[in-house]
């Protein structure tokens, strides 16, 4: 699994933060920053299921 971010469309959520914090942070303005672009096993559902919540549709997998 490889993890892309589209940072000009994030609207600041938050929520993949929420679900992921050892793969998804965000910077002093609200804007997701990616912590670990390619995730163990064991957090791949997580990170699905942050992409699934995410209401700008920003976060993509390989």
């Amino acid at each position: 699994m490889k993890i892309s971010i589209d940072t000009d469309n994030c609207c600041g959520a938050g929520q993949c933060v929420l679900i992921a914090p050892e793969i998804f942070d965000q910077d002093d303005d609200g804007i997701v920053i990616l912590l670990d672009p390619a995730p163990s096993a064991e957090m791949h559902e997580a990170v699905e299921d942050a992409i699934a919540i995410c209401p700008a549709d920003v976060i993509r997998v390989e």
